[in-house]
């Protein structure tokens, strides 16, 4: 069994949630040398970036508080990379989302939050 085969079923999950409410994938799993981006999509024109995380349990915070603000920085830093290598979608306006899944497979909430990071 492949050690990230958990991560990879709760991506799908947010990928699935978020193409039901209209957003296209352009890419999943993203690596660069800076980071990695588990989704980049669209939303009508806008690119957005998500970062899916998920948590069994909330005893140290949430799925979504624990996207640091370091692991902002290198989402970022591999957007840079992502648009610089393609141009035609440099130009578009961007946004950083995180997806929290919390829970057992059996019972498990999720939460989107859209631009859940600017400024960088």
């Amino acid at each position: 069994m492949k050690p990230n085969l958990k991560g990879e079923a709760w991506e799908a999950v947010a990928e699935r949630y978020l193409a039901d409410r209209g957003l296209q994938t352009l890419a999943r799993n993203f690596h660069c040398r800076l980071g990695e981006i588990d989704l980049v999509m669209c939303d009508v024109e806008t690119i957005v970036f998500v970062e899916v995380r998920y948590r069994r349990r909330n005893h140290f915070g949430t799925a979504v508080e624990s996207v640091t603000r370091k692991k902002q920085l290198k989402i970022c830093r591999a957007a840079g990379i992502f648009l610089s290598r393609r141009p035609a979608l440099a130009t578009r306006p961007c946004r950083f989302d995180v997806i929290g899944i919390s829970g057992a497979a059996d019972d498990w909430t999720l939460e989107w939050v859209s631009g859940a990071f600017e400024g960088y």
